[in-house]
């Protein structure tokens, strides 16, 4: 399962030109790579074991740039083709209220990887919706691996695998990464997911705040108008909104939709 020691940019970043500059400029190295996956999840879910059981414990570790939140990165290959594993911190939201989520959604959101495994605790999946639902208004090029399910059987915890997967517009992994259950399974739906050449819609959720629809609607068509190519307009919008100051940034910059010239001050004028 070792990718060769040298080999052009994959099928992934000679797509994407700017998106391969985007993840140089993120601290990451693709070149021997074909698909970037990032690892997503609370704390205490068993990121880390899942992250070794799939990487083999080939790791290289350092710190994201500019910061001094270490970061861990490892490889794969699969059906010839090489991933680049990515942990990303382990949060509970994507607010960028702290530095770990800062990153954390930096990466999912400009580093716009192939895949993002979201590992979730099995014994306690109501803590872990949050950061799911979140992480789904931003890609659903998504794989939920719903660890630790060996500790979920031990308490009698029977979650509807099937269901949920319907529900949340994903597929859904059982793994007990400790024990290898499920890698395999999960290994072969990164690739799928990888491999897909659809973009599935973010998730929308509802909103039933009066007044915010109109506001959300006209943000979004302006955010679809000036980035034609924006995955995420309606997140963005929600997060302008917000008053977001690094989304704000990104918007004002043109750095949110990849492109090299400014939108300018009309988006924003009154949010």
């Amino acid at each position: 399962m070792n990718p060769p020691e040298t080999h052009a940019p994959g099928e992934a970043c000679q797509t994407c030109p700017s998106r391969y500059s985007q993840l140089r400029k993120l601290g990451l190295n693709i070149e021997n790579s074909d698909f970037v996956v990032a690892l997503a999840g609370n704390p205490n879910t068993g990121k880390t074991t899942v992250f070794n059981a799939l990487t083999g414990l080939r790791m290289h570790t350092g710190n994201w740039p500019g910061k001094t939140i270490s970061r861990a990165e490892g490889a794969f290959s699969y059906e010839e083709k090489r991933f680049k594993l990515v942990d990303l911190p382990g949060t509970y939201s994507l607010l960028s209220a702290s530095p770990d989520e800062e990153v954390a959604r930096s990466f999912l959101l400009f580093g716009q990887p192939d895949v993002t495994v979201i590992v979730a605790d099995a014994t306690c999946m109501e803590r872990n919706l949050n950061l799911i639902l979140q992480v789904l208004q931003i890609t659903r090029r998504a794989v939920l691996c719903l660890n630790l399910m060996d500790e979920a059987r031990a308490h009698g915890i029977d979650i509807d695998i099937r269901n949920l997967a319907r529900d949340l517009g994903v597929p859904v992994i059982p793994c007990a990464a400790r024990s290898n259950e499920g890698i395999p399974e999960l290994i072969r739906e990164i690739h799928t997911m990888a491999v897909r050449s659809d973009s599935p819609a973010p998730r929308r959720l509802p909103l039933e705040v009066p007044g915010l629809r109109l506001a959300l609607d006209r943000v979004e068509a302006e955010l679809q108008e000036a980035f034609p190519r924006l995955a995420q307009p309606r997140w963005v919008a929600l997060r302008l909104l917000e008053g977001d100051r690094e989304i704000i940034g990104a918007v004002k910059s043109g750095e949110i939709g990849g492109l090299a010239e400014p939108i300018g001050a009309s988006l924003l004028r009154d949010i």
